[in-house]
Formats: C-alpha cells, sequence, structure tokens
C-alpha cells in the first residue's frame, strides 16, 4: 500500500518536472522576411475593371482618383479607396440593385498602384506613385538621385510585416559602379531612406 502511494507520487512529481519544463522551452522565431505581399486595400492610383454580365454596355475600366472615388454610370461617384475588392464588388452590386434587373457586378484589380515614400539624402525627397513594379534604385532615382552627402552603403528599406515596421539594409554601391546585384522591388507603403556619410573629425 505504502509502496503503491510512493508509486503514484513519483509519477505525478514526475509528470511535473515534465510540465515545467515543456513551459520553459521557447520556439525560435523566424527573422522577417521583406518580401512582397499580395495587395489588400484599393489605393488611390489603382486600375480596377467593373463589368455587368447583364448589361456590357455599362463596363468600365477606370483609374481611382485622388480622392479615392470612382465615377460610375447611373450611380455616380462611389468611395473604392481602403475597400478590399470584394467590399467594392459587393457594395456596387447593393448600389446597382434599384437600377438592373440583374445587378450581378464583376470587379477585378486591372493595374495596382505602388506608392513609396523616399526621403533623408536624396534631391527630391517625398512621395512617388508608380504604376508599374519598380526596384528601390528606380525610386531613389526618381527622386532626384543621391546628394554628395548620402551614405550607399546603408541605404534603409523600411516596409510593414505582419503590422509591424521591418526594416532591411542594402548596400547600392557595386551597383553605382556597374556591377551586378540582385533587384529589390518595392511594395506599397513601403519607405526608402538614405543617410548622410558620418563625419570624421
Amino acid at each position: 500500500m505504502r509502496n503503491g502511494f510512493r508509486q503514484n507520487s513519483c509519477l505525478k512529481l514526475a509528470a511535473l518536472i515534465l510540465l515545467l519544463c515543456t513551459g520553459c522551452q521557447s520556439t525560435p522565431k523566424a527573422p522577417v522576411q521583406l518580401t512582397s505581399q499580395t495587395p489588400t486595400f484599393l489605393v488611390a492610383g489603382d486600375t480596377v475593371r467593373v463589368s455587368f454580365p447583364a448589361a456590357p454596355e455599362l463596363n468600365q475600366t477606370q483609374k481611382i482618383g485622388a480622392d479615392g472615388t470612382l465615377s460610375l454610370p447611373l450611380i455616380g461617384e462611389v468611395t473604392a479607396a481602403g475597400k478590399t475588392v470584394g467590399q467594392l464588388q459587393e457594395e456596387l452590386a447593393r448600389l446597382y440593385k434599384p437600377q438592373l434587373q440583374d445587378n450581378e457586378v464583376l470587379v477585378t484589380l486591372d493595374t495596382r498602384a505602388v506608392p513609396v515614400v523616399v526621403s533623408g539624402a536624396v534631391q527630391k525627397p517625398g512621395k512617388i506613385l508608380f504604376e508599374r513594379p519598380a526596384t528601390v534604385l528606380e525610386a531613389i532615382m526618381e527622386a532626384g538621385g543621391f546628394t554628395p552627402e548620402a551614405d550607399l552603403k546603408k541605404v534603409s528599406l523600411i516596409r510593414i510585416v505582419k503590422g509591424q515596421h521591418a526594416t532591411q539594409v542594402i548596400d547600392l554601391r557595386a551597383v553605382m559602379k556597374g556591377k551586378p546585384i540582385p533587384a529589390i522591388y518595392c511594395s506599397g507603403g513601403d519607405v526608402i531612406y538614405v543617410p548622410e556619410k558620418l563625419l570624421l573629425f
């Protein structure tokens, strides 16, 4: 009887130790990778195609205006920016219901606008809107190129990944000397920061 009690106690103790050890183990976090992600929300500058299967004469291909709206037949201006393609499609179906007997509407993203902010040691810092895939170097050149004080070794690409700002440091010295380096493409919302060289006195 006593041996059984002792054995049971040992088993409970072993289980408790195993549980504590399991809780102490930490799962290593994978490093954040700056990869382009599928666009989620429509932004000004995106071009969308609005199709009406039952009324093809109303089909439209439009660029979302700077105010975030589309101007569509029968219903006028509709806010598109800040919505997903699916949300916009549902809203248009609802708005066209009183106007059309068959209110089926299909919305597709035709071309994607890529807004990029370039700051720091460039000639014309500010926001640039690309309508095609563009590299980090292209964005810097669109901002007027580097200033004489620019540190090409430590160009920062800042991107929101899973709700957090992640930074990748890029060395552009080689490409400016004509040597090949892998092209790094911008994603919508990227910030490119070119620091100045540290002056040693």
